[in-house]
């Protein structure tokens, strides 16, 4: 199976372990045929966006401890799907981002130059 790419056309990098993020929860934001989501972003979350996403019907701050779901807290990194990335960032609450660990088809929902605006250095 050949390398996932990320946003910059290189090999996809991790992006958290701890908490264990990804559809596959393997600490990449790989995606596949069953991640309707597609959870692809990695953003660092923030309080403002956790507020947010909550306020949408999808609350990250809570643990679900059924799931292995530790809940997040401002600054974890967290694969985030692709649209809510961009719902928060048209809301002006949109988390920074890894590129080097965000998958490429993140591209079909937000442009380049949005995440690069919204990159961690």
């Amino acid at each position: 199976m050949a390398q996932a790419k990320n946003v910059l056309g290189t090999n996809l990098e991790s992006c958290c372990t701890s908490p264990m993020t990804g559809y596959y929860r393997d600490g990449f934001c790989n995606t596949g045929g069953q991640d309707f989501g597609m959870h692809v972003v990695c953003a660092q979350v923030t309080a403002e966006f956790l507020e947010f996403t909550k306020s949408q019907g999808n609350d990250l701050s809570t643990a679900v401890p059924q799931f292995n779901f530790p809940g997040l807290r401002p600054g974890d990194r967290w694969c985030l799907c692709a649209a809510r990335w961009q719902e928060a960032l048209d809301a002006g609450v949109a988390p920074p981002v890894v590129l080097g660990a965000t998958h490429c088809r993140a591209l079909e929902v937000c442009s380049l130059e949005d995440l690069q605006k919204y990159a961690l250095m």
